[in-house]
């Protein structure tokens, strides 16, 4: 933002403000972290796993040629409701004061690597990740088999990371946001405006109750 100003002599003297850095920008942060958020919790609408069952042993109604779609919804259930938190964080962060966005801050960083770690899981274990669908597949638990990995589990992870990574953004980008309360709203509008006269019908009111107005 700048402006123009006259010194003493009559010259005008333009004063200008620092430019406040693209990645720090309100809009662009929040935006950022509500995108990365939304590409979490999209990940887990897509099959995680692949479980290949043999019919024989587990009946030709849970058999298929494409095996049992395990969902990351299903494989990693907390994972969905991090993502939401930190949807949820990111927006807040944008009206939120100071000392709430350090709050805020920590709340996506722990959804964050909570993100990460569940995903994480699901790549280093993919067959104990599975177990729940096979059961409520097969009704048998603890059942061995094959199971195919996708991508998706390594999207989680990458977008979890960039989430954590944004949410540190907040801290030293909320120093150059601007926010304005409610209260700084009363002052200004209170000095800004001439004293109300007092309502005369008010002080008939008043009057009568034995009040002294003045």
């Amino acid at each position: 933002m700048s402006g123009a100003a006259m010194n003493g002599q009559g010259t005008t003297v333009k004063s200008t403000s620092p430019a406040v850095p693209r990645w720090a920008r309100k809009s662009t942060l929040v935006l950022l972290i509500a995108v990365l958020a939304l590409a979490v919790f999209g990940t887990t609408t897509q099959t995680w796993l692949t479980v290949e069952l043999d019919p024989s042993q587990l009946g030709q109604a849970v058999g298929s040629q494409d095996g049992l779609q395990v969902q990351g919804s299903k494989a990693a259930t907390t994972v969905t409701a991090l993502a939401l938190v930190a949807l949820a964080g990111g927006l807040a962060a944008s009206i939120a004061g100071r000392v709430a966005r350090w709050i805020i801050t920590a709340i996506i960083l722990l959804a964050a690597a909570g993100i990460v770690a569940a995903a994480v899981t699901v790549l280093a274990d993919p067959l104990t990740a599975a177990q729940g669908s096979i059961a409520a597949a097969t009704g048998i638990s603890g059942s061995n088999a094959q199971v195919a990995v996708t991508a998706f589990p390594v999207l989680a992870v990458v977008a979890g990371a960039l989430l954590g990574l944004a949410a540190l953004a907040i801290v030293p980008a909320g120093r150059h946001w601007k926010s304005r309360t409610r209260y700084d709203a009363a002052v200004t509008g209170t000095a800004a405006g001439p004293a109300r006269p007092a309502d005369e019908i008010e002080s008939w009111d008043r009057l009568s109750r034995g009040d002294d107005p003045t």
